[in-house]
Parts: C-alpha cells; structure tokens; sequence
C-alpha cells in the first residue's frame, strides 16, 4: 500500500505514498475493477426493482455484509449498516442510543479520543442532554486504564466510547477489557475503529463491541464515501434513528421500518463505492489481518533500520529553533 502506482504517471520510483491513515492508495486492481463494472454492466439501484440488474446490486451489497461480518466476527451481516464514513456511523451510534426525552444520561470517553467522538459529546452536552466524563490516560504511553472506566460508570451512564487506535500517538486501548466491564455493567460501548480494521484482528464478540463505526476507505481499501456501523443484534430495539425515508421495502408503512438494515438506510445507497469496498474486504481477508499487521510493521521499523548507523541532519528555517519534519541523509531525502 505505499509502493508506486505504475498506472499514475505522478507517482516516480522515488516517491512513495505515506498517508494511509487519512485514505489508503493506491486500491487493489479488484476494487476498480468491480466498480467501473458496476458503473458499466450494472448501474441499477439495490431494492428498487426486480429486474437482473438491481437484484444483482443488491446482492453485491449484501456480499460486502458477509464479508464485513466475517472479517470481524458479527452475530448477524443484516446488522452492518452502511453510512457514509466512520463519523456519520459514530454519530448515529452516540446520538442514537442518547433520548433527550429521558433524563438524566451520562457518557463517557477519554480526552485523547478522535473529535468524531469529542464533538458529537460535546453537541449534546451544550444541548443539555447529557453530562459527560473525560476519562485520563497515562502520560507516558497514552493508554486508558480500564479500572478508570469502571469507576466512572455511574446508574445514569448511557454509553461509553473509545478510539480504538489513535494516527496521532500510535496508541492501542485494551478495548477487550473495556468492552468486558461496559457488559458487565450493561452499558453500551462504542469502538471508533477508524485507524484498527483492516490493521490489527478485531472480534465484536470476543471484544465485548456493541457498537463498531469505521471507514471503508482507509485499511480496508474501499472508496471514500464508505463506512459502516455494527449493531449488535438487540440493541437496534434502544437505537433512535437520525434519519427516515424510503427503503423500498414495505413502503406502505408510514413510519420507518423497524427491521435491519433498512431501519438505519434510508434512501438510495451508494452502490457503487459498497462494491468497491467489498472487494478492498475482500483483499484483506485474503491476505489475512496478521501477515498484513507483520508487513506494516516491517515498514515501521525499515527507516529505523535504514537511519541506525547514519547521522541524519535536521533542516530547519531561518530563525527556527525547532527543526522541521524533513532530513537529510547521504543518499535521499526523507
């Protein structure tokens, strides 16, 4: 994921790409593949007719569900909503399970989360609806200390959420261990995904996960515009929904249906980048999330080997006392 893409002519032996946790590029050859596929042969819309072409959409986007549920262990692959990226799947897990009709609730998080956590909390917190509790993490290594989370459940605690992995420190949280005190408690808990599926093995049972947000478009190697929410199976009894409107199914109803998925999917999806992400699903799975994780970190330790015996020269600008972020090496620069 960060060799040269021999199809872009901007891409140079020397250049390599390095900003995977904003989006993952170049996709694997299947992913375009299958889209410009669908946008070619298919181009129908999932469960608006019964004709060939939009039953196979629908069945292309009931696959990425199989292959999602597979990937991470899920009870049912209905229970995968699609959204449109991991901070529209995290609000409707926050903003959904919080009914400012029943008061008082409280949520709880830590203070390095993401601001996919930190602003719907703090939306809702100004609106009056909740009170929150940002949990410390330790100085040094960045790490929540799961006994902190279990002091802070109170009767009242609604939720609590976690960023999985953080792009900025590196830092890993023991979801396994929050997620085994949040049912414990029988509080619903909340796994920001973003920068951990596709990298490191993520099981919703084991790991206790009510709710699972992440992004299509990063480690799993879809399209930006994708993501998705797990539910697990019951929770959608107590999970408000933030929009309505057509399904195409039981459209005779006046009010949004109550069963998964069509429940939290109203309107046309976006077929075309939920093919793609089933074959980026696809691919990983494939390959495997361990000889995936084993590769990224060889990657992590190759400048460290390459920089061992070198004495890199820091380039900063004129009157800066910090150095900049680039070096300077005998062979290249960096």
């Amino acid at each position: 994921m960060t060799h040269p893409n021999p199809d872009n002519p901007t891409f140079s032996p020397r250049r390599l790409y390095l900003d995977n946790a904003a989006t993952s590029f170049p996709k694997p050859r299947t992913v375009t593949d299958a889209m410009v596929r669908y946008a070619t042969q298919l181009g129908a819309s999932a469960g608006r007719g019964a004709y060939q072409e939009a039953i196979e959409t629908g069945a292309l986007i009931h696959e990425c569900r199989r292959r999602l549920n597979r990937l991470l262990n899920g009870e049912k692959a209905e229970h995968f909503v699609f959204t449109l990226n991991c901070s529209d799947a995290l609000n409707l897990a926050i903003k959904g399970l919080i009914d400012p009709a029943r008061q008082p609730a409280h949520a709880i998080c830590t203070h390095i989360d993401h601001n996919s956590i930190l602003r719907p909390l703090n939306e809702l917190e100004s609106r009056g609806w909740i009170s929150q509790t940002q949990v410390p993490v330790d100085s040094a290594t960045g790490l929540v200390d799961p006994d902190d989370i279990r002091r802070a459940i109170r009767p009242e605690t609604k939720l609590v959420a976690i960023t999985h992995a953080s792009n900025v420190t590196g830092t890993v949280q023991p979801i396994r261990e929050i997620g085994r005190i949040c049912r414990e408690r029988a509080v619903p808990f909340i796994v920001d995904a973003a920068q951990s599926v596709g990298h490191l093995p993520i099981d919703v049972r084991a790991d206790c996960i009510d709710l699972l947000a992440a992004p299509g478009h990063k480690a799993l190697l879809g399209p930006l515009g994708t993501g998705f929410l797990y539910i697990r199976p019951g929770l959608e009894k107590s999970l408000r929904t933030l929009r309505e409107g057509g399904t195409g199914s039981v459209s005779e109803l006046a009010t949004q249906p109550d069963f998964m998925p069509d429940k939290y999917e109203p309107g046309s999806h976006n077929a075309i980048g939920i093919i793609g992400l089933s074959e980026g699903v696809k691919w990983v799975l494939e390959q495997g999330i361990e000889t995936l994780h084993a590769h990224e970190m060889d990657l992590v330790h190759l400048p460290r080997r390459r920089l061992r015996h070198r004495r890199p020269h820091l380039l900063r600008p004129p009157g800066r006392t910090k150095p900049h972020r680039r070096i300077r090496h005998p062979h290249r620069r960096v």
